[in-house]
């Protein structure tokens, strides 16, 4: 495993893999964390050997929020000019499928950070929140846009608008966890979910992500004729030709990812 100061990186086959680093702030999301992670995701976006990626934290934090001391005395100028919050839209723009594998705290900015992945294992002991407008702001890297979407209006509004936190029962309750799982088994249970998916066709797997994620944001006729266009063009790829005749000669198909 290759240090990164404020992030850990490391390949597991086909599963790259971010462990935040900042155990002595509860890997809250300061600027050099948030710069490091992304260009890490970055990296593993170009290799064509990686083909999912997990965001961990530790057992006690995923991450516990924003470095609130790097932002107590900025302007409303100096907030719009930080690129800091334009990080989680870069994470969620990724176009392979990425984990959050959560444990303990996953608040404010780390709430976010696991919403902006496209799925998030959580262990029993996570809490998730968006808390805050219990420092006079509201959510600023998509909390109140993917919650909302998550959950719906009224649950989110409830849970913005307090400041509650909520379980990883809860959010597995109401769509936001896809499983809940001992916290001895968080990072293991999200990297088997990783290398499952890793293992399908990656061309059509970055095609389901991409009309999965424009469901969220168009009409179902513009959604319906999206995930037309994309099923077509996949059978120009040598994947779809291989799944198909592997199935047709019932054997395991062998992806390449062209």
């Amino acid at each position: 495993m290759s240090a990164k100061k404020e992030i850990l990186v490391e390949t597991d086959g086909p599963v790259g893999v971010i462990t935040l680093n900042r155990p002595e702030a509860l890997n809250a999301l300061n600027h050099a964390l948030m710069e490091q992670l992304i260009a890490a995701v970055e990296d593993f976006e170009a290799a064509p050997p990686i083909r999912a990626i997990v965001i961990a934290g530790s057992e006690r934090a995923f991450a516990a929020g924003a470095d609130i001391k790097e932002m107590d005395q900025a302007t409303p100028a100096q907030m719009k000019a930080d690129p800091h919050l334009s990080r989680w839209d870069r994470l969620g723009k990724c176009s392979k499928p990425t984990i959050a594998a959560v444990s303990g705290f996953a608040l404010g900015g780390g709430c976010e950070l696991a919403m902006a992945c496209d799925m998030i294992v959580a262990s029993e002991s996570a809490v998730f929140g968006q808390p805050e407008i219990l420092i006079g702001v509201i959510p600023g890297a998509g909390g109140t846009q993917r919650l909302t979407r998550a959950i719906g209006k009224s649950r989110a509004m409830e849970l913005v608008l307090t400041g509650r936190r909520f379980t990883a029962r809860e959010a597995h309750a109401w769509g936001l966890v896809n499983r809940v799982v001992p916290v001895e088994a968080f990072l293991t249970e999200a990297k088997k979910l990783a290398q499952e998916i890793a293992a399908k066709p990656p061309i059509a797997v970055s095609a389901a992500k991409d009309a999965i994620n424009k469901a969220l944001d168009v009409d179902l006729d513009t959604g319906l004729s999206l995930e037309r266009q994309l099923f077509y063009s996949l059978f120009d790829t040598q994947d779809q030709k291989e799944g198909m005749k592997a199935f047709i000669e019932k054997r395991e198909p062998r992806f390449v990812g062209k």
